[in-house]
């Protein structure tokens, strides 16, 4: 090989080293961003992540009905303002109020029954003649061709039944034993409206309870990254503090949807139409006090419902007893009949059977008696009193039992009552200790004497014992209105 021929592939060597050294740095550079930028992208998803919303609106929106009147200011509604409503709107109630008024006025037709009966009745009576032949025409019943009749007539019953009172009585009977069950109605239904409305009352301070549980678990968030990133806390603080945060706010969204559903649970009681348009008054921390027992079981032995619609209904199956019995005894009905029963419509006129008399009187009166003696009838009147036998057996049977049930029932509710009373004076407590034992546990971690999981531990504790005072105020309040079932308002 010659001197040329080795400087021609030294020149070419050395193009082709620049040329192939150019596009190597060029794929190096691009590689390394290319690496740079993959290697800053987890860090990048996880600041995302480790960045808690916001605020403390809830990330869920939920769906609300439209109502009428969202221009107005919301009408605010007590719990007595909560009962006249539901009173207007509940068909149970007002079935049961109308039964007793039914009730009434059938009282009032069986007392009517015992009086006479005065009525006015005005007849023509036209018969067909015989030419002239015979005066009183073609039926022997009448007396003249034309008959005219004007009577007061008054009517009156003198059976046994009436003669001892037994279809009033029973009428009575049956008046109290409606308004027992219009009683029971009204007390039920404001049951229904105080845990209906306290269960909205205690929905919203668990709501606002919960905002502050999520308000206390982002301070700590922060607390926790400050000192993440200072190089003070560990990094398991940071992930124990986000978790905290991310529970909170599910908790928040429940909240807020329990709070949502007890309104609409309340409006229908209240409302003829839906309307959400409304606030209540919370006064939970206004429970009135605990009657002693003594006064309770006074009030309940006149006021209790149940048990008097338990004696009323033994008391008509008596009575039903006795109408059976008086069907077996005779019948006295008394008719008089005062009025004009003539051939001509007049108070004096001639006969037409007997025109030769001339004007007579046609005004006077005439009695009727009729005594009815029931002889036979295939026992079919025994049938009917063996059938109130057996009612009125029953309902000895079931007043017994009510009656011994009531006694239980009240001990059972007065003793519920006095236990939710306790709890409401030991979760109060509960709760403020574990509100002051929050802020101690965040002063330590502040200063690095505590480690996050007490934090996290005083904060549900907080939550759990503020849901619980909430919860036992309730139960106090629903326990005085089921006893109030059996003893009436005290």
């Amino acid at each position: 090989m010659g001197y040329s021929n080795i400087l021609k592939n030294r020149e070419l060597c050395k193009c082709t080293n620049g040329k192939f050294g150019f596009f190597v740095n060029r794929f190096a550079m691009e590689a390394a961003g290319l690496i740079l930028l993959f290697s800053l992208l987890p860090l990048r998803v996880a600041a995302q992540e480790n960045t808690p919303s916001k605020g403390p609106e809830s990330s869920v929106q939920l769906l609300q009905p439209p109502t009428q009147g969202q221009t107005t200011p919301p009408i605010t509604i007590t719990l007595k303002d909560a009962i006249e409503r539901a009173r207007k709107n509940d068909p149970g109630y007002l079935t049961a109020v109308s039964d007793a008024k039914n009730a009434s006025e059938d009282r009032v037709q069986a007392r009517n029954a015992m009086l006479p009966n005065i009525e006015a009745t005005t007849q023509y009576l036209a018969t067909q003649g015989d030419g002239g032949k015979i005066s009183d025409g073609r039926f022997v019943t009448n007396d003249g061709i034309h008959v005219y009749r004007a009577w007061g007539v008054l009517h009156q019953d003198l059976s046994p039944a009436l003669l001892l009172g037994t279809g009033l009585k029973k009428a009575k009977a049956a008046e109290a034993l409606a308004k027992a069950k219009s009683e029971i109605a009204r007390r039920g239904l404001t049951v229904t409206v105080s845990k209906d409305f306290y269960g909205l009352v205690v929905a919203q301070r668990k709501y606002a309870t919960s905002q502050q549980a999520l308000d206390q678990a982002r301070h700590f968030f922060d607390l926790a990254g400050a000192a993440e990133r200072e190089g003070q806390g560990p990094h398991s603080d940071a992930l124990k503090a986000e978790i905290q945060v991310r529970l909170q706010e599910q908790a928040f969204d429940e909240a807020k949807l329990a709070m949502e559903d007890a309104r609409l649970t309340l409006s229908v009681l209240l409302f003829p139409t839906l309307n959400e348009n409304f606030s209540v008054v919370d006064d939970l921390d206004s429970a009135q006090a605990l009657p002693a027992f003594p006064e309770v079981q006074a009030m309940a032995e006149k006021e209790n419902p149940d048990l008097r619609v338990a004696i009323e209904t033994a008391r008509q199956a008596d009575f039903d007893v006795k109408a059976a019995k008086n069907a077996f005894l005779p019948t006295l009905v008394v008719d008089v009949d005062y009025g004009i029963e003539a051939n001509c419509f007049a108070l004096r006129c001639a006969r037409g059977s007997f025109p030769e008399i001339g004007v007579v009187p046609n005004l006077g009166y005439f009695l009727t008696t009729a005594l009815t003696i029931p002889v036979w009838d295939w026992g079919t009147l025994r049938s009917k009193l063996h059938q109130a036998e057996y009612k009125q057996q029953a309902a000895k049977a079931t007043l017994n039992q009510e009656q011994q049930l009531k006694i239980t029932e009240l001990y059972a509710a007065y003793n519920e009552a006095a236990v939710a009373r306790s709890a409401v004076d030991s979760s109060r407590r509960t709760a403020e200790l574990a509100a002051e034992s929050l802020r101690l546990v965040n002063l330590r971690y502040e200063s690095g004497a505590s480690p996050a999981t007490e934090v996290v531990d005083a904060q549900t504790t907080l939550v759990t014992a503020r849901n619980a005072y909430i919860d036992a105020q309730a139960r106090f309040r629903a326990a005085l209105a089921g006893l109030q079932t059996m003893t009436g308002t005290f």
